[in-house]
C-alpha cells in the first residue's frame, strides 16, 4: 500500500452533515465506505461548481433537457466522467428509476480493486 492510501481518510457524512463520533469529534471512514463518500460527493457536485477545481462533479443535473430514450445513456456517460480520478474504479452500469416520492433516482453499479459496489442518487 502506498504512503498516501494509508494517511487517506475521509470524514463520515450522512444527509449532508458530518457524522459526530461522540467523543467531541467526528467520525471517518477509509476503504471502500470512504470511496463511496468521494463517490457521491462527485455525482452530487455540480461539476464546475468550484473555480479552482473544474473537473470536480457531474454534469447529472444536465438529464432533464436530454430526451427520455437518451437518459440513462446519458447518466452512465456522466457519471463515468465524474468518477474518472478515482484511482482503480470503474463504472459497469447505472439505473434509473423512480423514487417513493416520485423523484428520479440513479444507481451507480461500479468496481473498485474487484470489489462490486453501488451507490443510489436522488437526481433533483
Amino acid at each position: 500500500m502506498r504512503k498516501e492510501e494509508t494517511a487517506r481518510m475521509e470524514l463520515r457524512i450522512k444527509n449532508g452533515d458530518y457524522v459526530a463520533d461522540g467523543y467531541g469529534g467526528l467520525e471517518r471512514v477509509s476503504g471502500s465506505e470512504e470511496l463511496l463518500q468521494r463517490v457521491l460527493f462527485r455525482l452530487t457536485v455540480r461539476r464546475g461548481s468550484f473555480p479552482f477545481l473544474p473537473t470536480l462533479g457531474s454534469r447529472l443535473h444536465q438529464l432533464g433537457s436530454q430526451p427520455h430514450a437518451q437518459r440513462e445513456a446519458a447518466a452512465q456517460a456522466y457519471a463515468a466522467e465524474a468518477l474518472s480520478e478515482e484511482d482503480d474504479l470503474s463504472v459497469e452500469r447505472v439505473a434509473l428509476t423512480e423514487g417513493e416520492q416520485g423523484q428520479t433516482v440513479l444507481v451507480v453499479y461500479m468496481r473498485w480493486k474487484g470489489e462490486a459496489l453501488d451507490a443510489a442518487v436522488v437526481l433533483q
